[in-house]
């Protein structure tokens, strides 16, 4: 079983994916994090952005497939994946067959806000559309918040908690589906 942190980019996914795993580990069996889009980065021996620039999104979205397919061989990780991997029905499969999914929900504004000041984020991650900024991130949850819907087990609201919040409910929520389901 795994726990599959969704959302789109911004939702903190890859922040609070450690401290899910560290709090999981303290109460039963080691729980490891991988985040997808580094692990994209490493299979490709580039970064997204250059995935992008030179091979394109399609090419991203089949290195993104093959992420997900060997990490849901994998048992009790926390991943957090891209923003766009639930979007592939192939990806949204696995998921299911193998774990549970967390959505990281925000607004449209916040998720904007967070992407501006984040510098790493900027110079990994082009633009989707040709739009890009506060449009393009309204316009993609247009698209992608009911396939987030679809595949979410559980949603937490981020809104402006702290981290440690969000991974508490998580946490909170794991343990007691676990309790209840057996696994």
């Amino acid at each position: 079983m795994n726990l599959y942190l969704i959302g789109y980019r911004g939702s903190g996914k890859s922040t609070v994916a450690p401290l899910v795993a560290q709090a999981l580990s303290a109460s039963g069996p080691l729980w490891e994090t991988v985040d997808a889009d580094d692990a994209v980065e490493e299979i490709a021996g580039t970064s997204i952005f250059e995935i992008f620039s030179k091979f394109g999104e399609a090419k991203f979205r089949e290195l993104e497939s093959k992420v997900v397919e060997s990490l849901s061989v994998e048992n009790q990780l926390v991943v957090s994946l891209g923003g766009g991997a639930p979007v592939i029905e192939v990806n949204r499969r696995r998921i299911r067959a193998t774990g549970k999914s967390i959505w990281l929900r925000a607004e449209a504004e916040l998720l904007w806000e967070r992407i501006s000041v984040d510098h790493r984020s900027q110079q990994q991650r082009p633009n989707l559309t040709s739009s890009g900024g506060l449009d393009e991130v309204i316009q993609l949850l247009e698209d992608r918040n009911p396939i987030y819907a679809q595949c979410a087990d559980f949603i937490v609201d981020i809104g402006r908690q702290r981290p440690q919040e969000i991974a508490g409910q998580i946490v909170e929520w794991a343990l007691s589906n676990a309790a209840q389901s057996g696994w």
